[in-house]
């Protein structure tokens, strides 16, 4: 019988329409695959496993009724643990927030549900979606599949692993400074940032506003488009939500042809800092993508070189004003009450064991950025940049379709070597927050294995706003072309768990 873990959510969900596999042998089967392996990988912080067999016999009972199912109807799916979720815990990955059952539904948690998609459970991340790593949990860090030793990328880390582990077929991240693209290069899937406002952030645990989207990840760029097409489009309880159609992503990842289309190199996303093995498989892919029909060229965005520097000074103030409403007193963990205690001495109790090393870190940066006297000198100034960045992809935009870079500069590093060395740990970021910063669309997907570890690496594409479908074209274009190449789709060489 076929392993029901390693279909795609495609084929899931084709089997579950035509009555070949029932909802709740696929949701079983994949409850299964994560009680016999999470307990290595720890993608999971916590699993739904009675609300899931109940989603699942109401997409059986759907079907023999003979009412029509969505695309995606009975598909599991793992949801990380920055959207509320009624009735089951959120915890952002905080010890502040241990044990919060949310009230509501965030938006795409509805959408979700709306689709008869099955939510498996919540997925492990780094406290507060602050983190290249998934070691920032308050809950322990999430190992990746393909080498329990290294890393699975971060914020979304718990997303990411259950999809490389077989655990889920789809999966839901958010992606502030590269947390779902990220994730997805280190562990061989495919993630995609959509561009800002095109996914609600209603329910959705605020990190930084201005830069925070949730987005789908998956195995295969069908995959992740059918997801994206569920939960994207205009939210009116989302003040920043684009009021436009959703655009035409599953149509793209159906085409995939780039005869024709002009993709631009980014010359700043390459020299020092950047493994060799990761750039030989980034070279690779844009002679495949010559090879496909596409006209390459090499584009030069002089600003994304101090990205990184606007982000860590962005980032953080907005955390510092978001994470105020975390006080001890309305929701949430509580320290030192007493009875006798002043509420600002609570609050100050509950903060400081409630908040790990790097929010605490962030909150303090934001704080003094956000200062009289320093804000015009820091938070001005990134703010500037943060334009200038804009510029930077506007004119890219003029000249080509696309531009492709590395995901990131390096594959998955060893747990804990860059947990004493901030700076080391926001090097991961480099090639993905200037789209961030600009509220573009991107996406990464695998392009090979590094030769120095055997390790994945991912290819960023990143397409202007509301042209995400581009992402979709030109990456259905590069997987389909690798795995003739290989033989098999790459996650198939990961190790067995």
């Amino acid at each position: 019988m076929t392993d029901l873990t390693r279909l795609t959510a495609a084929e899931t969900a084709a089997k579950i329409a035509s009555g070949e596999l029932t909802a709740v042998a696929v949701a079983e089967a994949h409850l299964a695959r994560i009680e016999a392996v999470d307990e290595k990988v720890h993608a999971f912080l916590h699993v739904d496993r009675e609300g899931a067999l109940a989603q699942a016999r109401a997409v059986d009972e759907k079907r023999a009724r003979g009412e029509k199912l969505g695309p995606l109807a009975g598909v599991p799916l793992a949801l990380k643990d920055v959207f509320t979720t009624e009735g089951i815990p959120t915890t952002c990955g905080s010890k502040i927030l241990e044990g919060w059952i949310p009230p509501y539904d965030a938006t795409l948690t509805k959408r979700l549900k709306e689709a008869d998609v099955v939510v498996l459970g919540k997925t492990n991340m780094d406290e507060f979606a602050m983190g290249s790593s998934t070691e920032n949990s308050a809950y322990g860090p999430t190992g990746n599949p393909w080498d329990l030793t290294r890393i699975p990328g971060g914020s979304g880390g718990g997303s990411s692993a259950s999809l490389a582990s077989f655990q889920a077929p789809l999966a839901v991240g958010t992606d502030t400074g590269g947390s779902i693209r990220q994730p997805a290069a280190v562990t061989g899937t495919v993630g995609v940032k959509p561009t800002y406002g095109g996914v609600s952030r209603f329910g959705l645990v605020a990190f930084s506003s201005s830069l925070d989207q949730g987005g789908p990840c998956a195995r295969t760029v069908l995959d992740a488009a059918l997801l994206h097409e569920v939960i994207a489009g205009h939210d009116p309880l989302d003040s920043t939500s684009i009021d436009a159609p959703v655009p035409p992503v599953v149509e793209a990842a159906l085409g995939g042809d780039v005869r024709g289309m002009r993709i631009g190199v980014v010359k700043e996303f390459a020299g020092e800092g950047y493994q060799a093995g990761v750039m030989q498989r980034f070279s690779e892919s844009v002679e495949l993508l010559r090879e496909l029909g596409a006209e390459v060229t090499e584009i030069s965005c002089p600003s994304f070189d101090k990205a990184l520097a606007a982000y860590y000074l962005i980032a953080p103030s907005e955390c510092s004003s978001n994470l105020a409403r975390f006080d001890g007193l309305r929701y949430g963990l509580r320290t030192g009450d007493d009875g006798t205690r002043p509420a600002e001495d609570v609050t100050s109790l509950t903060r400081a064991e409630g908040f790990g090393p790097e929010v605490k870190r962030r909150i303090m940066l934001g704080t003094y950025a956000l200062s009289s006297g320093y804000y015009d000198a820091y938070y001005g100034s990134a703010q500037k940049v943060r334009t200038l960045i804009k510029r930077d992809f506007e004119k890219a935009f003029e000249q080509v379709d696309v531009l492709v870079s590395p995901t990131t500069p390096t594959t998955a590093f060893p747990i804990g070597e860059r947990v004493d060395d901030p700076m080391a740990m926001y090097l991961a970021d480099l090639c993905t927050i200037p789209s961030n910063l600009a509220g573009n669309a991107a996406m990464s997907l695998p392009c090979g294995l590094a030769p120095e570890d055997g390790l994945p690496v991912g290819l960023q594409i990143i397409a202007p706003a509301m042209k995400d479908d581009r992402l979709y074209k030109v990456g259905a274009a590069v997987e389909a072309a690798f795995t003739a190449r290989w033989g098999h789709p790459l996650l198939e060489e990961a190790p067995s768990l």
